[in-house]
């Protein structure tokens, strides 16, 4: 990653401004890189060969992030469904004519359609939360022969076939604790069917940078790598695949102080070039005030992972997720916040996102969907906000060394930009 400040300014300019309207400057011409003059109105083009596309997928029910590595290797990060009432989350988006997974899932069908290419290499999901995994109950429909119910996970996978779906708790899922819950049950009754069927699972190995393997579906000069920084308190030092624990054992600790299931996320950095991709499922900085200095294993992982390109505000942008170590360690030149919630994002994770104190330069901050009372009560700091609606994609040259982020309208399926930005140079 460069280090002095000018590299890490747009190439270009200013960013295009978020309303456009009369007032508002004409997309810049695009570098011959680009994959398509990529315009305001305009569908955004599908992605090539060499290209890494990292979407950032806004149903307004949980996370999920469609990966299009630079040789057409695809990865799904999450796939959440949330059953929140509307009292407290976004609407749904496009709307609820269909569920959150089936939206998704078409996402998915859709954009590896458009680039020639057909199933999902890989599902990761970070943690067993349904906003990251799918809730279910008994008005959940269930998957044809029954055993399991179709939410978030197990939707996209009824839709579009998986090659291997890797978690952080396979295969006994009782680390902590074993999860009692209705969505925790179906998810393991859906890894069930997958192992019965003789389908791939796997558990994520922190420290591996070849877990998740270009298949090399198309030919590319591009060198690319996903490394897997940390899960269940286990974090990359750096070096080759060693890996190092944070966790206490957990017969040392009281019952109350056991490390949380957003403790245990798995957290991975992408690079494509000099480019550098952080995301961390709802991994979290909170000690509890510096009682428990072992819960922070978004530090650890930040720093294992090294000053960044773009980075995910982890656990949604809540209280107990950037701290300001992680931030300054992170240092990205754009943030993107996956929110849905009235409580996404959080104002102090706001005030450390654009704080110039924290580490200089200018920096762009996205979120995928944000409530209006939250746009309310924090508009001193979500009016700097670059977009607060929209599919968040981020595309970065075949060569790693700029990127540019496309908001797509989330409201209908026609994939229409809302916004473009100019190029960042990384």
């Amino acid at each position: 990653m460069a280090a002095p400040n000018d590299r890490r300014r747009l190439l270009l300019g200013a960013l295009l401004p978020l309303a456009l309207g009369p007032s508002a400057r004409a997309a810049p011409a695009a570098p011959a890189s680009v994959p398509a003059p990529e315009r305001a109105g305009a569908a955004l083009a599908p992605w090539q060969p060499g290209w890494l596309d990292i979407h950032h997928i806004a149903t307004g029910r949980g996370n999920a992030t469609l990966v299009m590595l630079p040789d057409g290797t695809s990865m799904l990060i999450d796939a959440g469904a949330s059953f929140n009432e509307p009292d407290v989350s976004v609407a749904p988006r496009p709307n609820a004519s269909r569920r959150p997974g089936e939206w998704m899932g078409r996402y998915v069908r859709r954009h590896l359609g458009r680039a020639g290419l057909e199933g999902l290499d890989y599902l990761l999901a970070t943690h067993l939360h349904p906003d990251h995994t799918g809730d279910a109950d008994a008005a959940t429909p269930l998957a044809p022969g029954g055993a399991f119910r179709l939410s978030g996970v197990t939707d996209v996978a009824a839709q579009i076939a998986i090659g291997t779906v890797v978690d952080r708790g396979y295969p006994d899922y009782d680390f902590p604790a074993r999860i009692a819950a209705p969505f925790a049950d179906n998810y393991r009754a859906f890894i069930a069917a997958r192992r019965k069927a003789g389908l791939r699972v796997e558990a994520f190995r922190v420290g591996s940078n070849d877990q998740f393997a270009g298949r090399a579906h198309r030919a590319t000069a591009s060198c690319f790598e996903v490394r897997n920084i940390a899960a269940n308190g286990v974090v990359w030092t750096g070096t080759g695949s060693a890996t190092r624990q944070l966790f206490p054992p957990l017969e040392t600790l009281a019952r109350a102080d056991w490390p949380s299931e957003n403790a245990c996320s798995a957290a991975i950095r992408i690079a494509s070039g000099r480019f550098r991709y952080f995301t961390a499922g709802d991994l979290t900085s909170y000690t509890h005030d510096g009682a428990l200095p072992w819960h922070d294993v978004l530090g650890p992982a930040a720093r294992a992972a090294g000053p960044v390109s773009v980075a995910t505000a982890d656990h949604h942008g809540m209280f107990d997720g950037l701290n300001p170590e992680v931030v300054r360690t992170l240092r990205p030149r754009a943030w993107v916040i996956p929110s849905w919630h009235i409580a996404h994002p959080d104002m102090l994770q706001l005030e450390r996102m654009f704080s110039e104190r924290l580490y200089p330069g200018p920096r762009a901050v996205f979120a995928t969907t944000v409530m209006r009372e939250n746009l309310l009560a924090n508009g001193r700091l979500t009016r700097k906000l670059h977009s607060h609606d929209g599919h968040v994609v981020v595309r970065v040259a075949p060569d790693g060394e700029s990127f540019y982020v496309a908001v797509t309208d989330n409201g209908a399926e026609g994939d229409k930009i809302k916004l473009v930005t100019e190029q960042f140079v990384v």
